[in-house]
């Protein structure tokens, strides 16, 4: 069964009715990023950014995973198909998608500040935590959310699934955040790669082949999987 990796950003998730962060109106333009999601925010303000993700979890129960969701893992039937997403959201997870990585961590998560391998899955009924939070062995707790000036520490396995695609998909994403961006510079020369975005950015040269489909994701998957049930 050959491999298809699928890279996907912000777009794919703005279809359910869950705020952006970089686009116009998006949530970068109602909050300073580096108050919310920055190492030296936390340090600063904690509390903040407890109720800032706290905010974006009551968000994300109210929304549903979309037809682009649901369209990824219907292609499972015929592919053997790795989402690595910069979405904080579970919709690929609440879609069906069998294998999901995380780029930038979970909102559904929080992890121990003082063992990392310590991860914790929030309910719907037990969504809210502060600095006053603590686990089962009395640790403070934080959101299992790679803030900037923090390493990616899932990038390596993400190159790696980039390296094995035998296609290689980007979804809704604008391509200028790094290091994601630079997945498709992993993939293996002569693979075929589509970009599925309703205003996608300029493609450098040593891409390689790319085909584009200027379509917002729900409309693009649909394409996507007419292509490649064509060709499975």
């Amino acid at each position: 069964m050959k491999k298809l990796v699928v890279s996907t950003g912000a777009g794919i998730s703005a279809e359910s009715g869950l705020s952006t962060f970089r686009d116009a109106g998006g949530l970068w333009d109602k909050y300073p990023v580096m108050d919310v999601a920055s190492h030296d925010g936390f340090v600063r303000n904690p509390s903040l950014i407890h109720e800032f993700y706290n905010t974006r979890r009551r968000e994300l129960l109210k929304v549903q995973p979309n037809s682009a969701h649901y369209g990824l893992k219907k292609l499972e039937e015929w592919y053997d198909v790795r989402v690595i997403t910069q979405n904080v959201d579970d919709l690929h997870e609440r879609a069906g998608s069998s294998s999901v990585l995380h780029l930038h961590g979970e909102l559904m998560k929080v992890r121990s500040m003082t063992r990392e391998d310590r991860v914790y899955t929030l309910t719907p009924d037990n969504l809210e935590t502060s600095p006053d939070t603590r686990d089962a062995y009395g640790d403070p707790v934080r959101p299992h959310i790679v803030f900037f000036q923090e390493a990616v520490p899932n990038f390596d396995a993400a190159t790696a699934l980039a390296r094995e695609a035998d296609i290689f998909v980007v979804i809704g994403t604008s391509l200028n955040v790094y290091p994601a961006a630079s997945l498709l510079y992993y993939v293996k020369k002569g693979t075929p790669i589509y970009y599925i975005d309703p205003h996608p950015a300029a493609i450098p040269p040593e891409a390689g082949n790319v085909t584009i489909i200027a379509k917002p994701a729900t409309e693009g998957v649909a394409d996507l999987i007419t292509i490649l049930s064509e060709t499975k």
